[in-house]
């Protein structure tokens, strides 16, 4: 027996079974039988037989008494079919049914093929006609498949025919194919010279400098597409005149449309979702653009809010955005393809579980960043000093700050290091009450203190943008074993030139001092003098020095330096402030 008829035989008694199943449950329904007794006789056997058709079971039958031996019965009438299939047309001779007293004939044309009697109905618990109708469909599917097989000499020639004409015919598509394709590569390869001259065509960017005719090898590709595409098409159409393999065909062809198939109508299926999720995402995206647009009014100060500082509205509509496009994902979750299917709902444990074990630092600084926002400890460009980081804020997000200092270094700082520390802003009420610097000198007990006082306040006023309301002031901040500790504080309105500001200040003290005479090293340098001069240098005279510096200052010219020296003390103060330049650290 050939594979194909192997395959048939299973699939036709899969279907004898179902189609007995649908008779016996059909059976009230044909008026023209008499109800037979559903209740089996006692008297029958279990002994059956079967009745074949070229090797394959058609049916089988039951022994019945009064009847011929059922293995006798089914050679005969096996037999009998066996001869009529021999001289069977499709199309020509036909097979049917006539209804006697006590029993139902198969006809072919004018001839009986067989009989089925009360008794075969009865062993089959179904109704006569009900079984001889059976009966005759399967004789016909039995001769169509056995005609397909047993072709003759013409109709052979023929399907070979057609094989070899469409054999020549996909050859000759394929040549075609190649012809237009080889045509077209001609002309993208000039194409795509000319397209690279071109200084102005943005397009050239995307294609691959390391690539050769990149718009051949985009068309070689479409072409082998194409050409598969009609091999997995065209070549089942082909095999298909050949009987053996139409079943493959029909095998391939289901393969095909399968996908296809579910694609396409998975797809009509999701429509309404579509739409449903489109809806949720155009809304989303539409609050979310009011509300972008009313943050940008706010932080120009187009529209004020009582109570709600404009630096905030930045992470206030970052966090209301992430709530809404939260809130619109729990909307749009239920209606995603295979959202209900074990394996979506396992991925998305496992990306919940990957993302929830890394980024706890992220989420710590984004909380972080949250509380500086509402806090307001410093805004953009703001002088700040941060751990050890000293200069402006130039941009704070909701995981980091980024501080550039004086040195026009930028510095990246986690929010969660900000709030774990103390931070301290210069520029807070730099502007409105001045910002207090300060620094210290030591003198010894031999100054008096008033003395000192005036000469700190007066270097402090000579120095750049120091506010002389509110007036400097001088605190003596300790009592040492051979010096006081004074601290000159003064108000200054520019924070950002805090380190132009303490070096005039340096420099102006040191001016002062040394034109009163007042020695600001003296404390410790008298405790160990040896008869060492002064450190003053107005009170230094090229008499009191001894031979060998005398010679070194004549060979140097120190002696005249000294002398243009006092001369010019007394405008070293402005000289300063006129050679300084006070943008020297204002970045």
């Amino acid at each position: 027996m050939r594979p194909p008829q192997i395959a048939f035989t299973l699939i036709f008694c899969l279907y004898t079974t179902f189609s007995l199943a649908q008779i016996k449950t059909s059976d009230s329904l044909i008026s023209e039988d008499k109800p037979l007794n559903t209740k089996k006789s006692d008297t029958l056997s279990n002994e059956f037989a079967p009745v074949t058709l070229s090797g394959d079971t058609l049916f089988l039958i039951r022994h019945s008494p009064m009847e011929y031996p059922v293995s006798y019965r089914a050679g005969q009438i096996s037999q009998r079919l066996e001869s009529l299939s021999k001289s069977y047309e499709k199309g020509v001779d036909t097979i049917y049914t006539k209804k006697e007293a006590s029993f139902v004939s198969v006809m072919y044309n004018d001839e009986i093929a067989f009989i089925v009697t009360e008794n075969d109905a009865r062993s089959n618990n179904v109704s006569l006609n009900a079984l001889a109708d059976s009966q005759v469909q399967k004789l016909k599917e039995a001769l169509k498949e056995d005609e397909k097989y047993n072709l003759s000499t013409r109709e052979w020639l023929i399907r070979i025919g057609y094989f070899l004409a469409s054999l020549v015919v996909l050859i000759l598509i394929i040549k075609l194919i190649n012809w237009s394709y080889g045509k077209l590569n001609l002309h993208l390869s000039k194409f795509e010279k000319k397209f690279l001259k071109k200084k102005k065509n943005i397009l050239r960017y995307f294609i691959p400098k390391t690539t050769a005719n990149i718009f051949v090898f985009i068309s070689n590709v479409s072409r082998f597409t194409i050409i598969l595409f009609l091999l997995l098409t065209y070549l089942p159409f082909m095999f298909s005149f050949f009987p053996w393999t139409e079943d493959i065909v029909n095998l391939f062809y289901g393969y095909i449309s399968k996908p296809v198939k579910f694609v396409i109508f998975g797809f009509i299926d999701f429509l309404p979702n579509l739409i449903f999720i489109t809806v949720i995402i155009f809304i989303t995206r539409y609050v979310i653009r009011v509300q972008r647009d009313i943050v940008e009014d706010i932080e120009a100060e187009k529209f004020i809010i009582q109570g709600f500082p404009k630096d905030w509205a930045g992470t206030t509509q970052k966090i209301i955005s992430l709530l809404i496009w939260a809130f619109a994902l729990v909307l749009i979750y239920p209606h995603l393809p295979g959202s209900a299917s074990p394996a979506f709902r396992g991925v998305s444990i496992f990306i919940g579980a990957i993302v929830s074990f890394g980024s706890t630092s992220a989420i710590a600084n984004i909380i972080a960043g949250v509380v500086i926002t509402y806090m307001r400890p410093y805004q953009i460009g703001d002088r700040v000093k941060i751990q050890d980081t000293i200069g402006d804020v130039v941009e704070k997000t909701l995981l980091v700050t980024r501080i550039r200092t004086i040195k026009n270094e930028d510095v990246t700082i986690p929010n969660a290091n900000i709030i774990n520390n103390h931070l301290i802003n210069y520029s807070a009420n730099a502007e409105k009450a001045g910002l207090v610097l300060h620094t210290s000198v030591t003198i010894g007990y031999d100054v008096p203190w008033e003395e000192v006082e005036k000469l700190l306040i007066e270097a402090a006023l000579k120095s750049l943008h120091i506010e002389k309301e509110p007036a400097p002031f001088v605190l003596q901040t300790s009592l040492d074993d051979n010096y006081v500790a004074y601290e000159i504080n003064a108000y200054s309105k520019e924070a950002k030139k805090m380190a132009l500001i303490y070096s005039d200040m340096h420099k102006n003290i040191q001016d002062v001092f040394n034109i009163a005479g007042v020695e600001i090293l003296s404390p410790q340098y008298i405790a160990a003098r040896d008869g060492n001069l002064t450190t003053v240098p107005s009170q230094l005279n090229p008499e009191s020095k001894s031979p060998l510096d005398k010679i070194v200052d004549h060979l140097t010219g120190q002696n005249q330096a000294i002398k243009v020296q006092k001369k010019t003390v007394k405008k070293s103060g402005s000289d300063a402030k006129k050679g300084s330049n006070p943008d020297l650290f204002n970045n």
